[in-house]
């Protein structure tokens, strides 16, 4: 069976204020050519189809479109919702849209009912398992304190149950939306760290034969059965480096798996660039990089004049301008924003009791920090749903 792995659509997301809208419809065009052209018996989107809870109109209207589009194709697609979905919203009528072939699986009661299709070889069951966050779900699955791992491995017995009811030699394909430890993530994911801990073990999935990821926006591969396809298009500046692409994945008879990358198509190329100004606007080895979105970062020690108007002379796409003199790690005018790159929500307060009491937060105090940025978490998300 040939499946069409792909996640992280984020339908209705702009890149730095530039709508992504006719690019994101270029990709529904090119997913489509895939599936016709390539054979493809199945599809399966690994969550965050839209960007937001309540997204906006034309996002709804192009992914209507790709529904019908995919229907009339007569390929079956399997879509879970993730943490940037209203799970709720996005599966009004799931019932009814299954019947056209399109498969939404966003109720985490639903982790062990797979979608069985079928081909030469018998069975494949794919198990969808929508974006769990711990602190709503941890009722439903029964674990009594919230976690990503504990909640996965609670969604994963349910699926390996109801594998073992099934006739031997059925393959099976898990849909999930989640941080898998290994995975490397970029600026553009939202934070769903809990606990202190975001990733979960890859062995959670042991007992199918291919796991399909989404919520990391690069291709990755975890093991030749547990992969990322990342997201079709750039959302940020950090996915500059990143070959965007789907999973063309072959699931044989005994269940082994063989994959290519299909490359999707790129709107405008991505570029980071870092110096004075004048040595960006003067260096002639930067020419390649004139009709790319940049993100300039000036390394001047003080501040010049209109520089984004006279970047946008010689890089008319720039989007993203940063300051970041060359200064000594210890310099007082080493700017907030710098000290506070790469730290957490977490660390940022303990390090805020440790300046403003002179001590550091005891262990007691850690976890009370801790519960209140998961229930902050928690809250967004219900508010998002509502």
């Amino acid at each position: 069976m040939r499946l069409l792995h792909t996640s992280d659509w984020h339908l209705g997301r702009a890149f730095h204020r530039v709508s992504m809208l006719d690019a994101q419809a270029g990709f529904i065009d090119h997913l489509v050519g895939t599936v016709r052209e390539r054979g493809v018996d199945a599809v399966v989107v690994s969550g965050d189809v839209y960007d937001r809870a309540v997204p906006p109109l034309a996002a709804v209207e192009l992914f209507d479109d790709a529904l019908h589009r995919l229907a009339g194709l007569g390929v079956p697609t399997v879509m879970i919702s993730g943490n940037h979905d209203s799970a709720r919203r996005l599966g009004v009528g799931a019932g009814l849209i299954g019947r056209a072939g399109i498969h939404l699986r966003t109720d985490p009661a639903g982790c062990g009912t797979p979608v069985v299709l079928h081909d030469a070889h018998g069975d494949v069951a794919l198990y969808g398992l929508p974006y769990l966050e711990p602190a709503l779900v941890k009722a439903e699955f029964g674990v009594e304190r919230a976690g990503h791992e504990a909640v996965l491995a609670a969604a994963m017995d349910r699926v390996r149950a109801d594998l073992a009811t099934r006739p031997a030699g059925t393959r099976s394909v898990v849909l999930a939306h989640a941080f898998v430890t290994g995975g490397e993530q970029s600026d553009s994911e939202r934070d769903i760290t809990v606990g202190g801990v975001a990733a979960v073990p890859s062995g959670v999935f042991d007992g199918v034969d291919y796991v399909a990821l989404g919520h990391l926006h690069g291709c990755q591969t975890l093991t030749e059965r547990v992969r990322y396809s990342g997201s079709p298009l750039p959302y940020s500046f950090s996915e500059a480096a990143h070959r965007k692409s789907m999973w063309l994945v072959d699931l044989d008879a005994d269940g082994s798996v063989t994959a290519e990358r299909v490359d999707c198509p790129v709107p405008r190329p991505l570029a980071r660039l870092r110096g004075t100004l004048e040595d960006l606007l003067a260096d002639p080895g930067l020419a390649a990089h004139e009709d790319a979105w940049v993100e300039a970062t000036l390394t001047d020690p003080v501040r010049p004049a209109d520089p984004m108007a006279r970047l946008a002379e010689r890089f008319p796409h720039t989007l993203s301008l940063v300051f970041d003199p060359e200064r000594a790690p210890d310099d007082p005018a080493v700017s907030y924003a710098r000290r506070l790159a790469g730290r957490g929500d977490q660390e940022i307060a303990e390090d805020f009791v440790t300046h403003v009491r002179g001590a550091g937060p005891d262990r007691h105090e850690r976890t009370v920090l801790r519960d209140a940025f998961d229930a902050v978490r928690a809250d967004d998300t219900l508010r998002e749903a509502r």
